[in-house]
């Protein structure tokens, strides 16, 4: 590192140091002593807890050097991608709890384990969290854009309640804006996709075999109506929780709903 970065505040440091060496989802004892190696830095009572291990060479290498740029350096030391090939998921998930940290220096770790300027951060929010995290998982998943913009902390203030609802009310409004219907759920996909007389149409409806393909995405736009945005409208969320696999696999259907009403041709 070129440029000279001032020194860390010790309940950042701490908190740096917490997530780099948090037992779950950390560097491994072997993995931290590696990093502090490959980054020149002198390891301060090996037999300690990882996180005070970790934090105690931190504060002595900052108090030497009057810098932060060893510790910066070995943060992008053991967060390189290439310890992750084989692993991008635990490479997301570490640097999104680290980025939290992080904001609060006016930095970030992008995903080629470089450093970049952000806005310095005052709070990170439980949502704030969830939202960062929960569209890093969906854009891994390639998810249409229309989809990802429901990934906001507003909607995530609970839990993932709101952006499944908003997500597949998404669905059913590009269809009513394909057709200038006004109609909703199973009423609204019937007169959209009716095989005699379809508004939309996914393909030519020229074989057996694209006829069939027709009418199954029509029956799993109403199931998926039926399932979850009827559900979700009907139900308060504190009796039906959505945890996160299940916003990310209700997302991605809708993902898939989307890009083929964006390839679909209007009938009439």
């Amino acid at each position: 590192m070129n440029k000279e970065f001032p020194i860390i505040e010790a309940s950042i440091l701490e908190g740096i140091c917490r997530v780099i060496a948090d037992t779950s989802n950390g560097l491994t004892g072997s993995e931290l002593g590696k990093a502090i190696l490959d980054s020149k830095m002198k390891d301060v009572n090996p037999e300690m807890t990882k996180w005070k291990r970790l934090y105690n060479f931190c504060v002595e290498a900052q108090n030497r050097n009057q810098c932060s740029n060893n510790i910066l350096t070995l943060i992008q030391t053991a967060y390189h991608p290439s310890r992750f090939l084989n692993n991008k998921e635990k490479f997301e998930v570490r640097r999104s709890e680290l980025n939290k940290i992080l904001s609060f220096i006016g930095l970030e770790c992008a995903d080629n384990g470089k450093f970049r300027n952000v806005i310095k951060s005052e709070t990170i929010s439980d949502a704030e969290k969830r939202a960062t995290l929960l569209f890093t998982k969906l854009e891994e998943r390639n998810v249409h854009p229309d989809v990802i913009k429901f990934c906001k902390s507003e909607l995530l203030q609970d839990n993932y309640f709101h952006a499944v609802f908003e997500t597949t009310k998404s669905v059913a409004d590009k269809i009513r804006k394909m057709t200038g219907l006004t109609c909703d759920g199973a009423e609204l996909v019937d007169k959209a996709f009716g095989i005699n007389n379809p508004i939309i149409k996914i393909n030519n409806l020229i074989s057996e075999t694209e006829n069939s393909e027709h009418k199954g995405f029509a029956n799993l736009l109403k199931g998926f109506f039926s399932m979850f945005r009827n559900t979700i409208a009907h139900e308060p969320k504190i009796t039906w929780a959505i945890e996160e696999n299940d916003a990310l696999d209700i997302m991605t259907i809708a993902s898939l709903m989307h890009r083929k009403l964006d390839s679909a041709e209007k009938f009439k």
